[in-house]
């Protein structure tokens, strides 16, 4: 078997495990496209395949565009990156007394927690929660922002914060520099140039267009329901929409240092700005040793070796999207899908594996993950004395030992996963106790407490 066709079979079993109704997979490789796929389905109700030209919202991902834009400005002398964000908006924005820049909004860094407006309108939009925030204009934000400055954790700089309500203010710090309307000075400056004729923002432009994916929210007990977009409101955080194929024209500007082919959209120099770490943040992997920063709208991702993929993530829960790419390798790709479930990133990871000719299916991440997909099960102790379930649940294991009339639930936190004698740690109250899988006879067995359990059946 093929790379691409290990990606292929990875990518439908992972959507049949979770539901997700289509997606679409572009991958470049040395300034071409290489690779492009639909799975799955863009409108359940009417039967209709995802193809690469389908259009999907790619959440975030936006946010790489919007500090595109800024990056232009500044190489037009209209704004720099370290000017104060109350130099351009009327709006006083200051962390622990001192001013936050632009390149904090950027980079967030402003010391700012995220406020959630985003996951509020989101919310509101596919009507899962009831609190309502019109905050259709800058003004409307620079009002919901009026006390920001009372919840700064930190001075600017210090801090990752992820703040979505920072690239709306980069948005309209673009309007008041450039005058334009955001969504028309990226579609002048960055989507015309680049020929990416696919990627939009109004609801207009997706509703007229017969390849439009129907946005999706995918329940917990796995139902699809038709939804729809925060129009209007996500904007320069995260409202653009855009299809596979137009989004592998993107990478190959990012692959090649500003510009695709003949059209040059940024400076290498202002792109180098943009990938260059700012910061660490928070999420740092556990499985493997990868070191990740946060730089202008995209994440630098560094390994060991010193082996760098920049990448960027995008949700809108009803749609999701992943760009990453190796710049050494010269090799990139965009996943965009109708709604949530397995993550793209790993998606993503396992298409750059597979481009780059590794074995993706060796990656860590891959191995942890059906590490624990192989020890649940149906577990019993010496002649069916007791019973007990091990359930994965996300990155980590559920042992399940109660009966007809108590639950007793321990989540097992993995300690060892590599070994061929596997540890985990179950905490119960104030205590921990080791968790120990190991194969004996070609069976699968559990020690916890004082219990030794065998699989007898594998979970349904």
């Amino acid at each position: 078997m093929t790379n691409l066709e290990k990606l292929d079979r990875f990518i439908l079993d992972k959507m049949t495990e979770t539901k997700l109704p289509g997606l679409s997979l572009a991958a470049v490789k040395n300034g071409k496209t290489i690779y492009t796929r639909g799975y799955g389905l863009r409108d359940i109700a009417k039967g209709k395949p995802a193809t690469p030209d389908t259009l999907y919202c790619i959440g975030s991902v936006t946010k790489s565009f919007t500090c595109i834009a800024i990056m232009q400005l500044q190489e037009k002398g209209k704004l720099t990156v370290e000017d104060p964000v109350e130099k351009h908006l009327p709006l006083r924005l200051r962390s622990k007394g001192e001013p936050v820049r632009i390149r904090h909004l950027m980079s967030h860094t402003s010391g700012i927690p995220a406020l959630a407006y985003v996951e509020a309108v989101i919310r509101h939009t596919m009507k899962s929660a009831d609190t309502y925030l019109p905050l259709a204009t800058g003004q409307d934000m620079n009002t919901f922002l009026d006390e920001a400055e009372a919840w700064a954790h930190t001075r600017p700089g210090e801090r990752w914060f992820y703040l979505n309500e920072g690239y709306r203010l980069l948005g309209e710090i673009i309007e008041k520099t450039s005058g334009e309307k955001y969504e028309d000075y990226v579609k002048r400056h960055i989507l015309q140039p680049l020929g990416m004729k696919r990627s939009v923002f109004s609801p207009e432009d997706v509703e007229a267009d017969p390849d439009a994916a129907t946005p999706y929210i995918v329940t917990r007990d796995g139902q699809q329901i038709p939804s729809t977009y925060a129009y209007g409101i996500v904007t320069s955080d995260g409202g653009l929409i855009s299809s596979a194929n137009d989004m592998a024209t993107y990478l190959k500007m990012l692959l090649g240092e500003g510009a695709a082919g003949e059209t040059r959209v940024l400076s290498a120099d202002s792109l180098r700005e943009m990938k260059k770490p700012r910061i660490k943040t928070p999420d740092q992997p556990w499985i493997t040793k990868t070191t990740r920063h946060y730089g202008y709208g995209l994440g630098i991702n560094t390994d060991p070796d010193g082996d760098v993929t920049v990448s960027h993530g995008g949700s809108v829960t009803t749609a999701t999207a992943q760009l990453a790419f190796a710049p050494e390798n010269g090799v990139g790709v965009i996943v965009l899908a109708n709604g949530t479930g397995y993550p793209l990133a790993t998606i993503a990871d396992y298409a750059l594996a597979a481009l780059t000719e590794a074995d993706p299916d060796q990656l860590p991440t891959i191995r942890f993950e059906n590490t624990l997909t192989d020890l649940e099960g149906n577990y019993e102790t010496y002649k069916h004395t007791m019973k007990a379930r091990v359930t994965r649940r996300g990155s980590l294991l559920q042992l399940d030992t109660g009966d007809k009339y108590r639950d007793v639930t321990v989540p097992l936190i993995p300690l060892d996963w590599e070994s061929p004698t596997k540890t985990f740690e179950g905490i119960t109250g104030d205590r921990k106790q080791p968790a120990e899988f190991y194969k004996q006879d070609g069976e699968q067995h559990l020690i916890y407490e004082r219990y030794k359990f065998k699989r007898v059946g594998k979970n349904r």
